[in-house]
């Protein structure tokens, strides 16, 4: 019995420093909505930690969100098919990418008014970045495959570098360097944001149709979340593939909480993916967080820990055409809303 009684004690002190040794439960879970009503789609929203701003893209109009209060401070009007907005707070400025249009809008991060309009040298921009070492806003053109940069400073057109495919989500590490997933070859470009220069083109099998990118600028880690339900951790450098983690159905958001280690998969099916930065070489699974259908784009705000997930609720589709014969579920009237999500 004395035997028994010390390999229970020795199985249980065994059992106890394994899950120590594990990342403790993120503790995600949904605290409050700000709804936002009206119609119309959504794509990417961004976040503003120093200004307590998130701005979320709304159709043809960016509404903006005081994140303190969960009101709404105003908005950014005429942005036709509006997908991203990037900010570069030391120019006092934001962007806007609108799809429909072809066109990036300039604004005044304070009082909100636009100040220029820029035709982009592609089609259809989607993603846009800010990258400050060189001062340029980045478009990334889903028609055309290319990116056009854009001097900040005089909202000036600057260059253009074809990507070989289709671009989706984009990364910097703050220092001229960027990355940007190409959706229709399974690919991350780097590139230099001064000269234009490709620097590197690497496969991220097995992960499949690459959408959202986050990055850990410390030690130069990147999350490329897929449409096959993964998650791929590259080395920025070298473009290696170190790890890959299972995701929630229609994934297409990506983030990264470096004081928490967490990086995060917004996925469309209702699931936020979680997962550890145990060291540099390995990641863990914590576990998918209940959000809400739809919630597939992200926004962390580094200073408080939330996160935020637009969404709305869905009618039945309109009628299949040879256009459009798959078409996207109707966004029922005034249910637009974000979900903010807290630990």
């Amino acid at each position: 019995m004395m035997h028994r009684r010390l390999a229970l004690v020795s199985l249980s002190l065994i059992v106890a420093a394994v899950a120590a040794a594990q990342p403790a439960p993120a503790g995600y879970h949904l605290a409050r909505t700000i709804a936002l009503g009206g119609e119309g789609f959504w794509d990417y929203v961004t976040a503003d930690p120093a200004a307590h701003r998130l701005y979320v893209s709304h159709a043809t109009k960016v509404q903006v969100v005081d994140t303190a209060t969960g009101a709404v401070v105003g908005e950014i009007p005429d942005t036709p098919g509006v997908h991203g907005v990037a900010i570069a707070p030391e120019l006092g400025r934001g962007f806007t990418s609108n799809g429909r249009a072809g066109t990036v809008t300039v604004f005044d991060l304070k009082t909100l008014a636009p100040l220029a309009t820029v035709t982009v040298t592609g089609s259809n921009p989607d993603a846009i970045l800010y990258e400050p070492a060189s001062r340029r806003v980045f478009t990334f053109n889903g028609g055309s495959k290319d990116a056009t940069a854009i001097d900040a400073a005089s909202a000036k057109v600057v260059g253009t570098l074809p990507l070989g495919g289709k671009p989706e989500f984009a990364a910097t590490d703050g220092k001229g360097r960027i990355w940007v997933n190409i959706e229709d070859t399974s690919e991350i470009l780097a590139f230099d944001a001064g000269t234009l220069k490709v620097v590197g083109r690497w496969p991220l099998a097995p992960c499949e149709e690459p959408s959202g990118l986050a990055i850990d600028r410390q030690h130069r880690r990147l999350f490329t979340v897929c449409r096959n339900k993964l998650m791929a951790v590259v080395d920025g450098d070298s473009g290696r593939v170190l790890a890959t983690v299972p995701t929630g159905g229609g994934t297409d958001g990506a983030a990264f909480d470096p004081v928490a280690g967490l990086a995060f998969a917004s996925n469309g099916e209702g699931t936020l993916t979680v997962v550890h930065e145990d060291s540099p070489e390995k990641f863990t699974l914590v576990g998918n967080v209940p959000t809400r259908r739809g919630a597939r784009t992200i926004a962390l705000d580094e200073a408080t820990h939330r996160i935020y997930l637009p969404t709305a609720q869905f009618g039945p589709p309109p009628a299949a055409t040879a256009e459009r014969p798959h078409p996207r579920p109707s966004i029922v009237p005034g249910t637009f809303e974000v979900l903010v999500l807290e630990r």
